[in-house]
């Protein structure tokens, strides 16, 4: 395999090689100014889903290359795949290899709205803080209460902060989008072409308030300068769209993204996904529940946490004898395609 043009190897091994990613095409360029550092905070939900040290799931070389080519073309990744097979994971992946910070994470359900993942305006929560500074200043005490900073009022969700002037792309997680509702996909088209939105409370301000810092979705809740109400990126965040084939998507949305479909993981990547989450040592006892788990996918879909679970209470399995352990394994490796109905 050929890794001259590619710069996410699926290591797992964080490197700068982002720094050599080249400019996009001209129709995916975009001047968002001033650049913004990307949030250096410990990312939590990357230690849960990858480990501490090693990546939970080894990509295949087709997946490593829609990677590289959505990377290169600055496209959406639509991932689709059985539950349990890795897509939120790759989004982690990319983030921690190409050191471009926390993913911001945009969970879909059905009463999902484009609106929801720009931004949030409390105006209730300013009409009340406009209330008390008035009374303050009728009962004069004027100087009590500083002029309102509408900032603190406008926080941005996790699309709206992945748009804003970073030097490195932010990565997006947008979870199951085929549980949205039918229009969403094509709300989104404008935004992904455009790289841009427009805060409208923001926008309609006088002149002398142009400039405004707004809080973001990072959980460090900093806040970052918005001018005119306008935010554009200056390079193309990279956004992984997780789908479980729940529903097919319009074409005007598919020719925006690339697509890769995951595969179950190989036997190969379970023992990787145990060692970066139980150790190394687990491995070898672990072999005997990972052949009885790769028999039983065969006959039902289950998810590889399935496993984890099963090989983390084995270490403390107490004294059940051999038929009570079973009816635990078989209550943990139960089909999900049964669960649900089908």
């Amino acid at each position: 395999m050929t890794t001259s043009w590619q710069i996410y190897r699926g290591t797992g091994q964080p490197h700068d090689g982002i720094a050599r990613l080249p400019d996009p095409p001209g129709w995916r360029r975009f001047t968002g100014r001033p650049d913004l550092a990307v949030p250096d905070y410990p990312d939590e939900s990357s230690i849960r889903r990858l480990g501490d040290e090693n990546v939970q799931r080894e990509p295949t070389p087709d997946e490593i290359r829609v990677v590289n080519a959505a990377l290169y073309l600055r496209r959406p990744l639509l991932v689709t795949g059985k539950p349990g097979t890795g897509k939120s994971t790759l989004a982690y992946s990319v983030a921690r290899e190409l050191k471009l910070g926390p993913v911001l994470k945009w969970p879909i359900t059905s009463r999902t709205t484009l609106q929801q993942g720009l931004y949030h305006y409390d105006a209730v929560g300013r009409l009340h803080d406009e209330n008390v500074r008035n009374l303050r200043a009728t009962a004069g005490a004027r100087s009590a209460m500083a002029e309102t900073d509408i900032g603190r009022y406008v926080r941005l969700g996790p699309l709206g902060t992945a748009l804003l002037p970073y030097g490195r792309p932010r990565v997006l997680l947008i979870d199951e989008i085929d549980k949205s509702d039918v229009d969403l996909p094509n709300d989104l088209l404008n935004v992904f072409e455009e790289g841009e939105f427009t805060i409208d409370e923001l926008a309609r301000l006088p002149e002398d308030q142009a400039n405004v810092k707004v809080m973001t979705a990072d959980e460090d809740l900093r806040r970052v300068p918005v001018h005119r109400g306008r935010v554009q990126c200056h390079l193309f965040p990279f956004i992984v769209m997780t789908s479980n084939d729940e529903r097919d998507f319009p074409p005007a949305f598919l020719r925006r993204c690339l697509t890769v479909r995951l595969q179950p993981p190989t036997a190969e990547q379970l023992s990787a996904m145990i060692a970066a989450h139980l150790g190394e040592e687990r491995i070898a006892d672990a072999r005997s529940v990972v052949d009885q788990f790769l028999r039983r996918r065969t006959e039902g879909d289950l998810a590889a946490d399935q496993l984890l679970n099963v090989i983390f209470l084995t270490a403390r399995r107490g004294e059940e004898s051999d038929l009570e352990w079973r009816e635990v394994v078989n209550a943990l490796l139960h089909s999900l395609r049964a669960a649900d109905g089908i």
